[in-house]
């Protein structure tokens, strides 16, 4: 199936996990913060003929928006929307599909999302398209009956709209722009690892009201860290599946899975991941730190530049080296590598669905 380029919602989106799933690959969820991350993002799905997810946390939202904007609550909605335009203009014109996200909401972030969904009703209203085509409500830390049973609530408003909902269910551990869980990531800690009968509930609870997916755990956390301390269990995912394969029938694989905490995970523990259902990874740390390198070198590389507007002793005028444009450029080229990198290792490059618009 091929589908316009731009942001993709409803039935098209349904299309394009659907193609995922049955392909045998995923996705990358990138964590945007401005118009550089999202354009390094669509330039880099372009030049790996993949489509891609872009997605913003609360906190990169309300930086979208400005840190100088004196009401942060109303800055995470203005920057959440601002960005979901700027994506909407331009993803057409790179020629893929891009899925548009919001990342981990807490309970006490509800509000906002709810704010965003207004937003997206206001859009549905004029262009027959909601603006966002999915939100996410990690609710791990409630009880798993208020977890599911808010999903359920705010879905059921999604989905008149043709809104997809992802959940949690588990503890990623880490954090993530506020919101996560500080558990020993060197124990063996039940909460990293998603119960397969929470998950059943939740299918059972969710897919007569609309689409969703699962964010599953099985050991992933958010950040890097030190070699053996996250133990990776994919077969966990694998027992969700088959669990509520056998009690509901249908194809093989019938959940959405979600992979939170990608960066810096085994690349075998990705295939095997997606090969039990995940359509979509989320990588954050590994493309902050590229861009860091980007910038890094090229400041290290010109380092006079960033001293003196006329070099001390020669005279010769740094213009073209200090210039805003040339060191934001090298952090997203560096971005736009590590993004390569992960096409590949999801397996996503060459499989965009998406035909250029007009």
């Amino acid at each position: 199936m091929r589908l316009k380029s731009g942001v993709v919602s409803g039935t098209e989106y349904f299309e394009l996990v659907k193609a995922c799933k049955e392909g045998g690959y995923a996705l990358p969820a990138v964590n945007c913060v401005g118009t550089n991350s999202v354009n390094a993002c669509l330039e880099a799905a372009a030049r790996n003929k993949s489509d891609i997810i872009i997605q913003l946390s609360n906190g990169g939202a309300q930086f979208f928006a400005g840190q100088g904007m004196e009401d942060g609550a109303a800055a995470k909605v203005l920057g959440a929307v601002s960005a979901a335009q700027h994506v909407h203009l331009l993803a057409q014109h790179y020629g893929v599909c891009v899925v548009l996200h919001t990342d981990h909401a807490n309970m006490k972030l509800v509000p906002w999302v709810e704010s965003l969904i207004e937003h997206s009703e206001e859009y549905y209203k004029n262009m027959g398209r909601p603006l966002y085509t999915s939100h996410m409500l990690d609710l791990s830390e409630e009880t798993i009956d208020d977890n599911l049973n808010e999903c359920a609530r705010v879905l059921k408003r999604m989905a008149k709209i043709d809104m997809s909902i992802e959940i949690e269910l588990g503890v990623t551990g880490g954090e993530e722009d506020g919101v996560g869980s500080d558990v020993d990531l060197s124990a063996d800690n039940s909460h990293l690892y998603t119960q397969p009968e929470d998950v059943l509930k939740a299918y059972e609870l969710l897919s007569p009201i609309g689409h969703f997916s699962v964010a599953a755990a099985f050991g992933n956390v958010h950040g890097v860290y030190k070699p053996g301390n996250v133990k990776l269990s994919p077969e966990i995912l694998d027992a969700c599946q088959k669990l509520v394969e056998a009690k509901h029938g249908g194809n093989k694989n019938p959940l959405n899975l979600v992979f939170h905490g990608g960066s810096g995970s085994e690349k075998s523990k990705i295939e095997e991941a997606i090969s039990y259902g995940v359509f979509k990874m989320n990588i954050d740390t590994d493309t902050q730190f590229a861009t860091s390198v980007g910038v890094g070198r090229y400041v290290e590389e010109h380092s006079k530049a960033f001293k003196h507007q006329i070099d001390p002793e020669s005279g010769t005028p740094y213009k073209k080296f200090y210039d805003p444009r040339k060191w934001l450029r090298a952090g997203e080229e560096t971005f736009g590598a590590r993004l390569d990198e992960a096409f590949t290792d999801l397996g996503s490059v060459g499989k965009s669905l998406a035909h250029k618009a007009g």
